[in-house]
């Protein structure tokens, strides 16, 4: 197990996960949010190829539709 930082408060998740396999074991859709690590953003695009280290503070933000 790894633990890192999400919106401010701890986690843990298994070792060996990038961004898109943590997003997928939480039910999200990668599509729906942005993810910055460590203070830069992280390009939807790079999430798979990215993985989540021990130690990561990362904000995530949902996006939300209505009108």
């Amino acid at each position: 197990m790894i633990s890192f930082t999400v919106n401010g408060e701890k986690t843990e998740a298994p070792a060996g996960l990038t961004l898109a396999g943590w997003l997928d074991s939480l039910g999200r859709d990668p599509r729906t949010v942005a993810i910055e690590r460590n203070g830069a953003l992280v390009p939807r695009a790079a999430f798979g190829a990215t993985p989540l280290l021990s130690g990561d503070r990362l904000e995530l933000v949902q996006f939300v539709q209505g009108g």
